[in-house]
């Protein structure tokens, strides 16, 4: 008798354990704002990759002179 009552609560205890949080979103807004922030990240993943993109331009412009500048 006594294991039996042992099994049920560890059968609950377990079941407690692995309950989720409901993370979708509640309401349209919420839906509408999540939609928002990816977009916002998309941009900015897009303007780093310029940013890098420009400043790889600059260094190697700026060595292409310092090798002109010695050569000559």
């Amino acid at each position: 008798m006594e294991t039996d009552e042992l099994k049920e609560a560890i059968g609950r205890l377990k079941s407690s354990r692995h309950q989720r949080v409901d993370t979708s979103p509640g309401s349209t807004f919420e839906a509408l704002l999540e939609q928002r922030i990816g977009d916002v990240e998309r941009h900015v993943d897009e303007l780093k990759s310029r940013i890098n993109g420009l400043m790889f331009t600059v260094a190697a412009a700026i060595i292409a002179q310092l090798v002109i500048s010695l050569v000559t």
